[in-house]
């Protein structure tokens, strides 16, 4: 009995010591699905984002589009979201982790493209920048590089009124001060002194006339003058023969026809010896005012470089411009061609590059256009030199004008004897240099 007793202890010690040998194996069987569930939820981290997705569904929209973003985060998201997860020894309850590591996830998602893209936003703003810039080069060279305004070979009448209306609006501006550019007191001072005017400048005139009009003041006492004195008084404006038969000839008309005064009539005045349609217009546009074109030398040129006409004889002349402009405007117009005809848009060289109608100018390229070239061939107030006048008007000299010296006077800023500048007015000994633009024909 003892025996068995033993064999019987024995057995029941074998077995408790089978089970207790059993149960830690059990318990590893039991983690190791445990541990795999955990690999699979740390390999594929959609499963619980989707489970929590479900789980919060019924708290809003909000977390679908959490989980969503969570979902198709790039890798160094994933890889945040793995870190938490082999940390925890049950992933399967403890999912609470994996909803605050996907919005952490979120977080420095945020930053990645910002910095991504800023380069790239740098690189679309300095594009524009480029574009920019370049824009800006040419509009600085713009001065340089004037594009005249062409009118079309077929252009209508009504175009060419808008076009020529336009410049003279630019030179009114340009030259607000324009005026006759012969000293007179009356009538019959500017009659004789346009006479004079004929081939030379309106400056040897004004220094010539006050020699004149001081020993011969009236028609009647030029009328009785003896042509020699005249003649000696009149040299210095060339032609002073012919020019002293002419003045003498119209004084005698005014005291036997008129009664000594200048008649105020175009029919009548073109009876005079010596006065023509431009000398008439002159004196009825300054002296009387009533309008009239002048059409000399500089208003011929000027008009058909404008391509405002294709006459080539004054009068002919006269009729296609006074058809352009209200006859209110005929004299101020003669006005301002001729002194932009005299200043800037000379005969032989224009200072196209200095010339502020430019753009509106078809004959723009035909005189010097770099700018500082230019700017030296200016006549008169525009190069800073005196002008025609002696006494000028109060407004050319608030405009900057200077009165031109008396006979034998040097003139202000003259140039040495034998030298000679740009735009500097001839000497007052001397005749008119050729090819002036202030020369003009009677």
């Amino acid at each position: 009995m003892a025996a068995a007793s033993r064999k019987a202890a024995a057995a029941t010690k074998k077995v408790a010591a089978s089970k207790k040998a059993a149960a830690p194996k059990k318990a590893a069987k039991k983690s190791t699905p445990a541990k795999a569930v955990a690999g699979k939820a740390a390999s594929a981290s959609s499963a619980p984002v989707k489970s929590t997705a479900k789980k919060t569904s019924a708290s809003g929209t909000p977390v679908k589009s959490t989980a969503k973003k969570t979902s198709a985060s790039s890798a160094p998201a994933k890889a945040t979201a793995r870190k938490p997860t082999p940390t925890t020894p049950t992933p399967a309850k403890k999912s609470a982790p994996a909803k605050k590591a996907a919005p952490a996830a979120v977080t420095p998602a945020k930053p990645t493209p910002a910095k991504a893209t800023s380069p790239k936003a740098a690189s679309a703003k300095a594009a524009p920048a480029k574009a920019a810039s370049a824009k800006a080069t040419p509009s600085k060279a713009a001065p340089t590089k004037i594009t005249p305004a062409k009118p079309p070979r077929n252009e209508s009448h009504t175009a060419l009124v808008r076009r020529a209306r336009r410049i003279n609006r630019e030179l009114g501006e340009v030259y607000p001060y324009a005026h006759p550019e012969l000293d007179f007191e009356n009538p019959f001072q500017l009659v004789v002194a346009t006479v004079l005017s004929a081939q030379t400048t309106d400056l040897r005139v004004n220094q010539t006339t006050p020699a004149l009009f001081g020993k011969y003041p009236t028609p009647e006492d030029l009328a009785a003058a003896n042509p020699e004195e005249v003649e000696e008084i009149l040299r210095p404006t060339g032609f002073f023969r012919a020019k002293t038969k002419s003045v003498i000839g119209l004084s005698k008309a005014l005291r036997d026809d008129f009664g000594g005064e200048v008649p105020g009539r175009l029919e009548d005045l073109v009876k005079l010896p010596g006065v023509g349609r431009k000398t008439a217009f002159v004196v009825l546009g300054n002296a009387f005012g009533r309008p009239g074109i002048t059409v000399d030398t500089h208003f011929q040129r000027l008009v058909r470089r404008w391509q405002w006409t294709d006459q080539t004889e004054p009068d002919k002349i006269e009729a296609a411009i006074g058809g352009l402009f209200p006859k209110s405007e005929w004299t101020m117009l003669s006005h301002h061609v001729i002194f932009h005809g005299r200043r800037i848009c000379h005969a032989r060289k224009p200072a196209c590059g200095a010339c502020p109608i430019a753009p509106l100018c078809p004959a723009y390229g035909e005189g010097e256009t770099d700018p500082e070239k230019a700017q030296k061939l200016l006549k008169y107030e525009k190069g800073g030199f005196p002008g025609q006048r002696l006494n000028p008007p109060q407004s050319y000299l608030d405009a900057g004008g200077i009165p031109a010296p008396p006979l034998g006077a040097p003139a202000p800023g003259a140039v040495v004897p034998g030298a000679s500048a740009p735009g500097a007015p001839a000497p007052a000994s001397a005749g008119p240099a050729p090819g002036s633009p202030a020369r003009e024909a009677g």
